[in-house]
């Protein structure tokens, strides 16, 4: 099946949407990460640090989660529109 050019465009646009959304869920990660880092490090911080432990939970799953998704919407963008990469 051969698409259109309209429609190559509108599954690269939707490629790069997908990549750029795994992207933000990565910062998010990494910003998560850092943040528990420096609640836990800093000592002026010490009444909150169940918080730093927390966010250095939820980093990884955040992680997880937009790595899941990427790769979810890349199959279902192959499975649908048969793009060879």
């Amino acid at each position: 099946m051969e698409l259109s050019r309209t429609d190559a465009l509108a599954v690269e646009r939707t490629r790069l949407a997908n990549e750029r959304t795994f992207l933000a869920y990565f910062r998010s990660a990494i910003v998560f990460l850092s943040s528990g880092f420096a609640i836990i490090k800093i000592d002026a911080l010490r009444d909150i640090t169940d918080i730093g432990y927390f966010l250095l939970v939820i980093a990884p799953l955040l992680f997880l989660v937009g790595l899941l998704r990427f790769f979810y919407v890349k199959r279902q963008v192959k499975k649908y529109y048969y793009i060879e990469e």
